[in-house]
């Protein structure tokens, strides 16, 4: 079996809000992890996940530690394929400007048709 045959698309699909539960931290270090392996990685943010991204977050009132600028890390795991929903988006009042990293902004249809193309898709 070739090393290529090994690789895995997997998508990550974030949507809660990024803080108040674990996962959205958890996935994230998930994703960082299944990056140093090489697979084919891609990460969708719907609904509230859009969050996840949005610059200049204030954690403090919370008492946590922000990691909205840890998706800037991906990059250097060639995780780039980021898609945000676009009803999302507009409906939180956020565009592309608003967020921490390059995303291609889809419809939900173009997202679906993306997961069906997926080995393996993760919720979080």
């Amino acid at each position: 079996m070739s090393e290529e045959t090994d690789i895995k698309k997997i998508m990550h699909v974030m949507r809660r809000a990024p803080h108040g539960s674990i996962y959205t931290y958890e996935g994230l270090e998930m994703i960082l992890i299944m990056a140093a392996y090489e697979q084919d990685l891609s990460v969708a943010f719907i609904g509230d996940g859009v969050y996840a991204l949005k610059k200049n977050q204030d954690t403090a009132g919370i008492g946590i530690k922000g990691f909205s600028k840890t998706f800037m890390a991906l990059d250097g795991y060639d995780v780039e394929k980021l898609y945000v929903d676009r009803q999302s988006l507009e409906e939180r009042g956020l565009t592309e400007d608003d967020l921490v990293v390059d995303v291609e902004v889809m419809d939900a249809s173009e997202i679906g048709r993306l997961m069906t193309e997926q080995d393996v898709v993760i919720h979080h």
